[in-house]
């Protein structure tokens, strides 16, 4: 079996499955002030001061969630925070609008549209070719209403890497905060909160190989914020809920291997994403590579195939053994082309036949070699059954 699924999400770290394993049996509630409690609530610190010291923030910038898209949800409903909209630098006598992109993560893009609903004034930033947001578009377009920009920084699809620190320093100039979804970015890539200057800041333990259901939102130090779960005292007032006890320390071991592997493991991606892009390029004709191709994260490369159903390739794949996704796995129901693809100007046949490859700290070099040998042959194989294809096999 090779898995090139790891931005869906990561196997668990041999190191977090022992920590986890040490751990069940302290069954303490953080809250709780005997004993058993403060064992629990020591715990849970050390996590926090390990993710905070991860992405250079302090402790008290740190809440944990129940999962990214939870985090990126608290953030957007911030808009809808009567004490939010008195905090901001430009106030007027509108209801503060709030910039995206277009290529977010669903979790962005549904909860804009809520807002929208709401009364709330959403605008989407586009993007180039390449998968780059138009930078130009929101210093033309943003202004005093504008209560917050929210940019991913790194796509889920295609990896490509945001601006991220110009993107929140236009939003500053304005008056509005500056949110970014580091799901894809954090664990892949150096990230320093101070040195990018945003406000909040997303990231998810499942996709740095720590346990599903465990977030963490950065919310830098006397920032306005509003819970979006509210009817306990726990994380300072700011999510309500008994702690996922378990959860957390696994998430602050995951960051401590990360802190650990992250630089060896880029330099060995970096030559197995090279060698994979030119496997493909030798043996495969008619492909296209989606997303900026220098300025990504070596994890993903994200390639399109022309007279070729991605779903196709990936099933076909799968039984080879090889696990891949044809983009967004929270949108893997729907037959539609991605919405990422599609907002990057590429035509719906060459959406439907994009595959996302997406490697981690287990690949090695001869999954590469087994993949484009596999990839080779599937790819012929669909193509030989298409009434569309016209090259080459």
């Amino acid at each position: 079996m090779v898995y090139f699924d790891h931005n869906a999400t990561t196997p668990l770290h041999p190191e977090v499955i022992k920590t986890m394993q040490e751990t069940m049996m302290d069954f303490g509630n953080p809250s709780s002030l005997h004993g058993y409690g403060r064992i629990a609530r020591d715990k849970v610190e050390e996590a926090r001061e390990r993710v905070a010291s991860f992405i250079g923030a302090s402790a008290e910038e740190i809440i944990f969630m129940g999962s990214g898209s939870e985090a990126n949800n608290t953030v957007l409903q911030n808009m809808t925070c009567n004490q939010f909209h008195s905090c901001l630098i430009n106030q007027t006598d509108k209801k503060p609008s709030v910039f995206t992109s277009v290529i977010e993560h669903p979790c962005i893009l549904e909860t804009a549209k809520c807002l929208s609903d709401r009364g709330n004034q959403v605008a989407f930033l586009e993007v180039n070719p390449d998968g780059k947001v138009k930078i130009d578009q929101l210093k033309e377009q943003i202004g005093q209403e504008t209560g917050l920009v929210s940019v991913m920084m790194v796509n889920n699809e295609t990896g490509t890497i945001q601006d991220i620190k110009a993107l929140a320093q236009i939003a500053h100039e304005n008056g509005a905060l500056f949110h970014t979804d580091g799901i894809q970015a954090v664990g892949k890539m150096p990230v320093d909160v101070k040195e990018l200057d945003v406000d909040f800041l997303s990231l998810s333990g499942h996709k740095i190989y720590g346990p599903k259901g465990i977030g963490a939102l950065y919310v830098k130090k006397g920032t306005t914020f509003c819970p979006l779960i509210r009817g306990g005292h726990q994380e300072k007032g700011r999510r309500a809920g008994t702690e996922n006890t378990l959860g957390i320390i696994a998430l602050g071991k995951a960051v401590e291997m990360r802190a650990l592997e992250m630089e060896d493991e880029t330099k060995r991606l970096t030559s197995f994403r090279s060698m994979m892009k030119q496997g493909i390029i030798d043996n495969i004709p008619d492909v296209k590579f989606l997303g900026h191709q220098d300025d990504c994260v070596q994890t993903t490369l994200n390639a399109s195939f022309e007279g070729a159903e991605g779903e196709a390739i990936l099933l076909y794949l799968d039984l080879e053994g090889v696990a891949v996704s044809t983009g967004s796995a929270c949108a893997s129901g729907s037959l539609d082309p991605s919405h990422v693809l599609l907002a990057m100007g590429l035509e719906p046949e060459w959406a439907h036949g994009s595959i996302r490859i997406s490697m981690g700290r287990e690949t090695t070099e001869q999954e590469v070699e087994y993949f484009i040998e596999k990839l080779t042959s599937t790819i012929q194989r669909v193509r030989r059954m298409s009434t569309i294809y016209q090259g080459r096999n």
